[in-house]
Formats: structure tokens, sequence, C-alpha cells
């Protein structure tokens, strides 16, 4: 098991079907930061050895930022996809129904349960 810090969030995410802990906006510039540098990393390894995205060693360049989003949040992630969509800005409030959140910051209607946005 993983631990978290008192303020972490831990909402629902709708592509990985659980509840995993979600990153704020400054932790989030923290984990960008590790992207960004692995996705020139990946350009210049690719040009470097005129390689095929296939042939470039992506786990191990991509590893920083799954080794921050560890360190920030205390979850072991595998999948540097993930990272992308774990941010709590990306998501609305919780359904005033079954409390998940909805599935982004405009949704009219839950995901889960359907029901209709409460207007504010």
């Amino acid at each position: 098991m993983w631990s978290i810090r008192s303020s972490m969030k831990i909402l629902y995410c709708w592509r990985c079907k659980m509840d995993v802990p979600m990153l704020d906006e400054e932790e989030w510039s923290i984990v960008q930061e590790k992207l960004r540098g692995a996705t020139l990393a990946t350009k210049k390894s690719r040009k470097d050895a005129g390689a095929s995205l296939h042939e470039t060693p992506r786990s191990t360049i991509y590893q920083p930022a799954l080794d921050a989003f560890e360190k920030i949040t205390g979850f072991h992630e595998t999948n540097v996809n993930a990272l992308y969509h774990h941010r709590v800005a990306l998501y609305g409030p919780p359904c005033h129904k079954c409390g998940r959140p909805l599935r982004t910051p405009r949704a009219r209607r839950c995901g889960a349960c359907m029901a209709l946005r409460k207007a504010v």
C-alpha cells in the first residue's frame, strides 16, 4: 500500500477505473517538467541513433517523471501516460448523487450515475 500526505486529494480516475492520488497544479508543474525533459530526450535519442520510436528506450527515459509522481504522492505508477490525467484541475466537482468527480470541470452530467449537475 502507499502512504499519502494529509492534503493529498484522492479522486476516482475514469481512465484507470480506480481511486488514485491526484496532483494539484504546483505538483503537476514538477511532474510536467520531468515529462517535457523526457520528451526532449526521446526526440534527441531518436535523432542521434536514427532509431524508430519503438527502438527508443522510453521506459528509462520517462522513469524520472514516474519517480517524481511517486515521491509526491506515494503511489507507484507504472504507466507514464496515466500521469497526464492524474491532475485535480482536469476533473469537476463531486456528483451530488454518487460522489464521484464529474469527468470535466464543465460536465453537465455525472458519468457514473447520469445525474444532472446541480446548478450552483
